[in-house]
């Protein structure tokens, strides 16, 4: 993984992907005690950031070889982004999914023209069904997360941020990331290593899932003791990747953790203050900002909301932390 990467992406990426730019509240700020600045990647397309490197991986495929189809394994948001990219480029994707993911992101990634397979966490292998289906078909795995080509079209919100940091005077800031498998964070890192050294990346996670603190901490990749169980569930993996976290390591200051309390008070804050919509995953780095100001230096803290794919009920249950 390197810059040029990444560049290349954000030329893959120009016509396709969506620029988000960086949102401020007072009335956020005043919450985290600092200027606040939002990169709503929750506007992005299909609702999240993932669409970034679903488009840089099948556009960097050869004609013939992505004329065969990809595969994807994911929980929603990188299932939508794949499905979407895969349309747009007029091939057909096999997205496996959880049973038990949101409904919402199964009915999304079908409407988006993927086949979906479903599969039980508990009990049934992914890899397995996808290695099968793989072979049968001639498709590509698009990897949600450990792979360059996803890795490099993630960190062009890196290259987004260091430019709108510049414009608005930001030499030195935490930026702050909802983390699971690292690809948005260490793309992210990588990008603004070459652009703008002064901002340095802070992984944020759900309590209880954070095994990329924990990583960072011990300097070995740690692994979560269970992979559901949590409103997060958009940032769950059972552990950084084997790529990602090298990255992560060499560039990332410690991690953060937020409660699901603290997540759904972010997303409500989000909609109040801001009028975005995100979901808890998408929001564990707002809440990270507006619950551990005593963690975070500096008079400026930049913050990614990753995602947007919430269902009603949940939404619902944010907005209920305002009364």
């Amino acid at each position: 993984m390197n810059i040029d990467m990444i560049r290349a992406a954000a030329l893959r990426l120009q016509g396709h992907a969506r620029r988000t730019p960086l949102l401020n509240s007072p009335f956020i700020d005043q919450i985290a005690g600092r200027r606040v600045w939002i990169k709503p990647e929750c506007l992005q397309h299909t609702g999240s950031f993932k669409f970034r490197g679903a488009w840089s991986a099948l556009s960097a495929l050869d004609a013939e070889t992505r004329s065969k189809g990809v595969i994807a394994f994911s929980s929603g948001n990188h299932a939508q982004g794949v499905a979407l990219a895969a349309a747009q480029h007029g091939v057909p994707s096999v997205i496996i999914m959880p049973a038990d993911a949101p409904a919402l992101k199964l009915a999304n990634t079908r409407a988006l023209g993927a086949e979906v397979v479903t599969y039980d966490r508990a009990t049934q292998d992914r890899d397995a069904i996808g290695d099968r289906l793989a072979a049968e078909r001639g498709l590509t795995l698009i990897k949600p997360f450990d792979e360059p080509l996803v890795i490099a079209g993630q960190g062009t919100v890196g290259l987004e941020i260091a430019e709108d940091a510049n414009v608005q005077g930001i030499e030195t800031a935490d930026v702050l990331v909802c983390c699971g498998g690292g690809g948005l964070t260490s793309g992210i890192a990588l990008a603004l290593e070459a652009d703008a050294p002064g901002l340095r990346v802070r992984p944020a996670e759900p309590e209880g899932f954070d095994d990329v603190k924990r990583s960072l901490a011990t300097g070995a990749i740690q692994r979560n003791a269970q992979t559901s169980g949590n409103i997060c569930d958009a940032i769950i993996t059972p552990a950084p990747g084997h790529i990602t976290f090298p990255i992560m390591h060499r560039l990332c200051g410690p991690g953060l953790a937020v409660s699901e309390d603290e997540a759904l008070q972010a997303v409500a804050q989000a909609f109040l203050r801001l009028k975005l919509v995100a979901e808890p995953g998408g929001a564990v780095a707002l809440a990270a900002a507006l619950s551990r100001r005593d963690e975070i230096e500096g008079d400026d803290v930049i913050v990614v909301i990753s995602g947007g794919n919430v269902d009603a009920v949940m939404f619902a249950r944010a907005l209920e932390t305002l009364a």
